[in-house]
């Protein structure tokens, strides 16, 4: 019954064999072209700290720009302006740069909490 549901889930959020998937894929990568952004410049670092600590070990050109997209989405959307039609067509919201390091960091967590280490980092509330 759950390999029945995984194969299920994996098929509803595949883009190549889902039509609704891949039209749902192709709405937000249009969106985030119309910003010049990246899937991955929306995870928020102050609502996950596994995100906020797979920055903090990434590149600083990186990280640096990544600032610089969120920056230029953010005057872009106080101004109601999308970047040029030859600008959007160039980006590419989908090459990812932040998945690989955040899944080294969620198996370090995993690794430590397996071995009863104290984590490296709480959460609190501000």
């Amino acid at each position: 019954m759950s390999s029945m549901m995984s194969a299920l889930s994996n098929w509803l959020v595949n883009p190549r064999r889902n039509p609704l998937a891949r039209l749902h894929m192709h709405a937000v990568s249009s969106r985030l072209r119309k910003y010049g952004l990246r899937y991955d410049d929306m995870y928020d670092p102050y609502f996950d700290l596994d995100i906020k600590e797979a920055l903090g070990r990434l590149p600083r050109e990186v990280v640096d720009a990544r600032i610089q997209r969120l920056k230029r989405a953010m005057d872009l959307s106080m101004k109601h302006q999308y970047l040029s039609e030859d600008l959007q067509a160039v980006q590419t919201p989908f090459r990812g740069y932040l998945s690989d390091m955040l899944a080294l960091v969620k198996k370090e967590r995993a690794e430590r909490e397996a071995l009863g280490a104290l984590p490296l980092y709480q959460r609190t509330i501000p």
